[in-house]
């Protein structure tokens, strides 16, 4: 009896394939491995979101026995496609304001749809900007306009930010061809710059980098993926073990012992501070000696 699991996946880079990893390696753990008793279909939308709606689609027609979607479009589009098959998304932001649950405590009893949250708050993050860049009075945020999952972190920001008198450059986008004028256009303007968990902006992160280090603009990032392309320091999930976990809610599935409605949405919402030391020097800042910091290098 081979179960079928179709992987869906919006873009590729670096934090959303470490939760593809953790997610098979969870599996794998538990006695299920690709061509023996699970067959694993992997589908990239390449930052597409009707082709996200086209993999679900084809997903649903070839019965598969669960998905997989790795980020808030992925799973929207999976969860557009069925209410019957189990859904587990990873890398969902806000799977409420996404539509996809109605809280986290996923208490409806015919809910198809469950996953993991790579979930911040930003107030954390802003305190990490506080400690890293503590003269910094204007705060650019460059995010994608199609994923709702920034707008949720946008607001937030632009919360926080009124009740500690910054200001905040904004900077909407709706495809990667717009990337190196807006990142131009605020590389000068602001004292840093904040990125969400962006799978646009975060895809599109050698480039950001490469413009913001050149104009000593310090870059905040939500995943360690951006800060090994140039990014100064994130404050983030650890995302292979966030896939890890989803894997292990998929075995409960598999084995029956559970159903989707059963399992709460899991959140890992403590930072993993990461700084990327040719970034540090490029821009003189120090490691704080009062927090646990990993530090990396930018990878070529």
């Amino acid at each position: 009896d081979i179960k079928k699991i179709g992987i869906t996946q919006l873009v590729e880079h670096p934090s959303l394939d470490q939760t593809k990893s953790g997610f098979l390696k969870a599996l794998e753990d538990n006695g299920y491995k690709d061509g023996e008793n699970i067959e694993i279909d992997y589908q990239n939308a390449q930052n597409d979101n009707p082709t996200s709606q086209t993999i679900a689609n084809n997903f649903v027609n070839d019965k598969k026995d669960l998905i997989y979607a790795i980020s808030t479009p992925s799973a929207q589009a999976a969860y557009n496609a069925t209410k019957d098959i189990p859904i587990l998304f990873t890398a969902v932001t806000d799977p409420v304001e996404a539509g996809l649950v109605e809280s986290l405590d996923n208490n409806d009893k015919n809910s198809n749809i469950t996953g993991t949250s790579d979930f911040i708050s930003v107030d954390k993050i802003v305190s990490l900007i506080d400690k890293l860049v503590p003269s910094s009075k204007k705060i650019a945020v460059l995010y994608s306009t199609s994923e709702i999952n920034s707008k949720v972190q946008v607001d937030s920001l632009k919360k926080i930010a009124k009740e500690k008198d910054l200001e905040i450059i904004e900077k909407g986008i709706s495809s990667s061809s717009e990337i190196n004028q807006a990142i131009s256009s605020i590389a000068t303007k602001a004292d840093v710059l904040y990125v969400p968990t962006d799978n646009l902006i975060v895809s599109s992160m050698p480039i950001i980098a490469k413009i913001a280090n050149e104009n000593k603009l310090p870059i905040i990032a939500s995943d360690e993926g951006s800060v090994k392309s140039g990014a100064l320091a994130c404050g983030g999930v650890d995302y292979y073990k966030l896939g890890y976990k989803t894997g292990e809610m998929a075995v409960k599935v598999l084995k029956d012992e559970a159903k989707i409605s059963d399992l709460k949405i899991e959140t890992m919402d403590k930072p993993v501070i990461t700084m990327n030391e040719n970034v540090m020097k490029n821009l003189q800042i120090e490691k704080p000696s009062d927090i646990n910091v990993t530090l990396v290098k930018t990878e070529n």
